[in-house]
């Protein structure tokens, strides 16, 4: 089954073909399939917005569309950035900007524990919508550490695996991360879903 992303993202194309190419499912890209698909980000949870995101690609394309909308909640910003993720500091940021923003941010003497949440949401031509959600709790770093992954993985710091998430390679990342978790949810609901 081929299912297109609805994000522009090299990376999150490569951590979901990793993860379910295990049942036969292939993600492509938009532009894979000739589509090019900008959608507005105008949801208030991370529910609505990766269901604005599949459901604009699906009917552009055809084809049955996965989206995920994932984002950093920090206890100590009252969940900020939250769904703003992406945009937190405004356009002219990038990732070392943003988490950079963040660590300034972030009170003194509060705790500096944070959750990464992502929703995976699949809407296929039929009308059909499939909805997985995962978190990830762990706490803000004093500083970036590591080269991996990407946006606030170098500020996200899980406490058991003493590391942050750009300490961890592709394959320890994915066995625990929120869009790991996602995924796996995601997985188990689309084998059902296939059954039919």
């Amino acid at each position: 089954m081929k299912l297109v992303l609805a994000s522009k993202n090299p990376k999150k194309l490569k951590e979901m073909n990793e993860i379910l190419s295990g049942i036969g499912v292939e993600v492509c890209s938009q532009a894979d399939i000739g589509v090019d698909v900008d959608v507005e980000e105008t949801g208030t949870t991370f529910e609505e917005n990766s269901r604005l995101k599949a459901q604009a690609v699906m009917e552009a394309s055809g084809l049955p569309a996965i989206a995920d909308d994932s984002g950093l909640c920090v206890d100590a910003l009252n969940g900020a950035p939250g769904v703003y993720s992406a945009r937190y500091g405004g356009e002219g940021l990038d990732d070392a900007g943003r988490y950079r923003l963040l660590l300034s941010s972030m009170p003194m003497g509060q705790a500096r524990t944070a959750k990464f949440v992502s929703v995976i949401t699949c809407c296929f031509p039929n009308g059909d919508v499939l909805t997985a959600r995962g978190e990830c709790p762990g706490t803000i770093a004093f500083a970036p550490m590591g080269e991996g992954g990407f946006g606030y993985d170098p500020v996200f710091f899980l406490p058991k695996l003493k590391k942050t998430f750009a300490q961890l390679s592709a394959e320890e990342k994915n066995a625990i991360s929120h869009r790991g978790r996602a995924l796996e949810t995601f997985q188990a609901k689309l084998e059902e879903y296939l059954k039919k």
